[in-house]
């Protein structure tokens, strides 16, 4: 059990069955009445962020969320499979359950996979990956005081903006959480 004076950012909680992670949180004290905690909290399962407040002294269930690392094999007619590289145990995911940053994936790359009580809700991408630009126009000399951004297709077949100085089959790093060009590789 959690009090809601104990939130913290990133602390996970059952409520009316829905399980939610405190984003943002703030003790509020006024002068007149009684404190509380003013949150925005985020399902994990459907990603709706909430705002409410709560009384300090409300307690709730913690809930436990388990990260495992597992390889991504490859996809298969909408399925995504992923193996937990311990049991070699193959667990497929739809498309709906993978986060936006998956599109920077390659196959055989290891991720996190999220679940809760034994049902999966969610893929962790690694926080940065070097992939290979495919597809780009070509960088002309001279173009590279500026910080002008031209579009790149990746070998996952993501799309997004790197610098002109950027050439076809060139290694750059990317952060997913972002989907921005870091430098090259």
């Amino acid at each position: 059990m959690i009090s809601a004076g104990d939130f913290r950012n990133g602390v996970t909680f059952e409520e009316d069955g829905n399980v939610l992670q405190v984003v943002e949180f703030q003790h509020v004290k006024p002068g007149k009445g009684a404190a509380f905690v003013r949150t925005k909290t985020k399902n994990v399962i459907t990603g709706a962020v909430l705002e409410k407040t709560y009384n300090p002294t409300a307690k709730f269930p913690t809930a436990y969320i388990e990260r495992r690392e597992m390889q991504y094999l490859y996809e298969d007619g909408g399925l995504y499979y992923f193996m937990d590289t311990e049991t070699y145990e193959q667990i497929p995911l739809n498309a709906s359950e993978l986060s936006d940053a998956f599109k920077f994936v390659k196959e055989n790359e290891m991720v996190k996979v999220l679940s809760y009580k034994g049902k999966v809700f969610g893929v962790e991408a690694p926080n940065f990956v070097t992939l290979e630009v495919t597809k780009t126009e070509p960088g002309v000399k001279g173009n590279t005081a500026t910080n002008t951004l031209k579009p790149a297709t990746l070998e996952t077949g993501a799309e997004i903006r790197v610098p002109l100085f950027i050439n076809e089959g060139e290694l750059i790093r990317i952060d997913t959480r972002t989907g921005e060009y870091m430098e090259r590789a």
